[in-house]
């Protein structure tokens, strides 16, 4: 498991003993990484935050059209794995959570202890907002080392 804010680690380590959840991704709803465990190679994660976060504000733009609540989790269910997509807020501001599991667990047990990670991020989060946010002009190199820091490269 890799994580950029040390603070996500413990969390995200009791999700993945209690879900048996295969591969996680924490991301910001800009597709910044958060966290990540199970993916072996950057480019992967990279196209895994960039549709995550798409799938996110699309179907968070068609509830508010429909004048609907936002929508809890988006839900891909598979003959041998399966994904959930969910986002949630934080002090540190609204965050996606991708998780793709097996049919060694089901997407009850992975949502009951996902919940139960939001609400330990949002304990442990720290509630000053971090020095700086990462700029449109900046975002290729903020992600690059992002990645970097996440793959130890």
């Amino acid at each position: 498991m890799r994580a950029l804010e040390p603070w996500v680690e413990a969390p995200l380590q009791t999700f993945l003993t209690e879900s048996s959840a295969r591969l996680i991704l924490l991301m910001t709803t800009s597709g910044q990484v958060v966290a990540q465990h199970g993916f072996s190679r950057s480019f992967e994660v990279m196209t895994a935050a960039a549709l995550g976060s798409a799938i996110v504000a699309s179907t968070e733009e068609l509830a508010r059209i429909m004048g609907a609540p936002r929508f809890g989790a988006v839900v891909h269910g598979g003959s041998q794995q399966s994904c959930m997509l969910a986002a949630f807020g934080t002090p540190r501001g609204r965050w996606i959570g991708l998780v793709v599991f097996g049919t060694e667990t089901s997407i009850g047990i992975v949502q009951l202890f996902f919940d139960q990670m939001v609400e330990e991020l949002v304990g442990a989060a720290p509630r000053e907002q971090p020095a700086r946010a990462p700029l449109a002009e900046n975002f290729e190199h903020e992600l690059n080392a992002s990645l970097k820091e996440l793959f130890g490269r």
